[in-house]
């Protein structure tokens, strides 16, 4: 199927709750345009429908069309404000900021180390405490920073957890948002049931992990990091490594990660169960194994186009990737407004579009050209790169095209080495002793990964405007497609005569 014919009313909807999501409303917030200029544009492709609802008397059948691709765009837009305006965290203190020295609330994500060892987490305000006593109720989220000798306790209480911390506030210096420091831990509530034991279940995998893994714990920092998220015992120099090398998206849980997850639930499941019940079954998996990692954007993302890929089997969706990415896009904005401002959201959704359309094309156009093998995963690389390319200079000021070629030796061998981390822990939970046959080959293959990410980190990145960047990332693609569509023209037109 072309790209053409899948410029679909989903798509349609897709671009236009984008458009207001990331565009339209930001322009609102921060007083660029008037709430009558909002209304304004949010009333143009009504305007435009109604006058193609007058038109539908001739009968054509592409103004019908265009009907409801338009009709998909302004509901788009619509829901992108109403996403938009959800994202704005409503935050009430109830007392002066500069008078605050305490301040309790439930945990509501797992505890992350950072530099100097503290521990960051953020928090659901209940209550806010004064001088001379002073108590105030207070609601929204913050940023806490715990000092480093309570991050033990923080991790064996986890998330769930109602905690009372001593310090004080002040605001971000990146987007003026409240952090609070905290010099003192109190819990004052253990987590619920079911997160007490998601808690105690990461807590033994990053023992085992950490502590069982046949004097080489570097590598179960790693298999960590791959399968859980969990980035505290990850060497901080393959990091650097992986980010210098272009290959940092490899270590942040995204669609590779449960691909591979969901390759193993399909050989194990799909001969005894059938390719329905298996994907039922595979769907619950991956629907427990997104609650034990957390609410990460991009699994998210992944997760959701596996459940739309599920409904697809079982008949009621069409099996066309970039609809269901389109959908998988709608959804997560409405249900976690606030997730589509991570960067790891974004770049997660720009990369696989530009694999699905960018990519798809640059395999069209070579394709009996370049040997199947390379081409697939080559151009699937530089589609992912393209559309990226301006986000990334734009947050990082440089971009690393060797990620390109250092991806496609780094991501089979994260593939193997992923597998291989799975293939431990098995033996690790039902035969420790057997376990050390696989610590030896998983070393070896660290090694390995870390030497490529060494070698491929030599090259120097590029430092450009990220509006040049931009400008020259989407020339590049608007080439792309050109010469794919030219090249789809002249195979229609021989192809009668063949």
């Amino acid at each position: 199927m072309t790209i053409t014919a899948k410029f679909s009313p989903v798509l349609c909807a897709a671009c236009g709750a984008a458009l207001a999501y990331y565009c339209l409303f930001p322009l609102y917030r921060s007083d660029a345009m008037s709430i009558n200029a909002l209304l304004a544009l949010v009333f143009v492709p009504v305007i435009f429908l109604s006058l193609l609802w007058v038109l539908d008397s001739l009968g054509d059948v592409r103004l019908r069309l265009m009907q409801l691709r338009l009709t998909a765009f302004a509901a788009g837009v619509a829901m992108g404000i109403g996403a938009g305006a959800g994202s704005v965290q409503n935050v009430s203190f109830g007392i002066p900021e500069d008078t605050a020295q305490g301040i309790s609330g439930v945990l509501l994500d797992d505890p992350r180390l950072v530099s100097g060892g503290r521990a960051m987490t953020t928090l659901s305000m209940r209550m806010i405490h004064g001088k001379d006593r002073v108590r105030a109720g207070a609601r929204g989220e913050v940023t806490v920073f715990f000092p480093a000798d309570s991050v033990v306790r923080l991790k064996e209480f986890g998330r769930g957890a109602e905690v009372f911390a001593e310090g004080f506030l002040r605001d971000s210096r990146y987007d003026g948002t409240p952090v609070f420091f905290a010099e003192s831990l109190h819990i004052t509530q253990q987590a619920p049931p079911l997160d007490r034991f998601r808690t105690g279940l990461r807590l033994d995998m990053v023992y085992r992990f950490t502590e069982s893994s046949s004097g080489d714990p570097s590598w179960g920092g790693l298999a960590l990091a791959l399968l859980l998220g969990i980035r505290d015992n990850l060497d901080t120099g393959i990091a650097a490594l992986y980010r210098d090398s272009g290959c940092s998206h490899i270590l942040a849980l995204s669609g590779m990660h449960l691909a591979v997850l969901v390759a193993l639930i399909s050989f194990l499941l799909k001969r005894p169960l059938g390719l329905r019940l298996a994907a039922i079954c595979g769907a619950l998996i991956i629907i427990a194994y997104c609650y034990i990692v957390g609410p990460l954007p991009s699994l998210n993302r992944a997760a959701l186009m596996y459940l739309l890929g599920v409904i697809a089997v079982l008949g009621m969706l069409k099996k066309d990737p970039l609809l269901l990415l389109c959908m998988a896009f709608l959804i997560q904005i409405a249900i976690t407004p606030r997730a589509g401002l991570s960067l790891s959201f974004i770049l997660s959704y720009l990369a696989l579009a530009g694999i699905l359309v960018i990519g798809e094309s640059l395999n069209g156009i070579f394709k009996g050209k370049v040997p199947a093998v390379v081409l697939l995963s080559l151009s699937a690389s530089v589609g992912a790169f393209l559309a990226t390319a301006g986000v990334t200079a734009w947050f990082f000021g440089t971009l690393r095209p060797v990620g390109i070629v250092a991806s496609l030796i780094l991501t089979p061998l994260t593939t193997v080495f992923m597998i291989g981390s799975m293939a431990w822990l098995a033996l690790n939970l039902l035969a420790p002793s057997l376990s050390p046959l696989l610590s030896g080959p998983l070393s070896l293959l660290y090694q390995l990964m870390e030497r490529t990410a060494f070698l491929a980190a030599k090259m120097p990145g590029i430092k450009a405007s990220p509006w040049l960047v931009l400008l020259l990332s989407l020339l590049c693609i608007a080439l792309i497609l050109w010469f794919y569509f030219r090249r789809r023209l002249t195979a229609n037109r021989v192809e009668p005569f063949a």
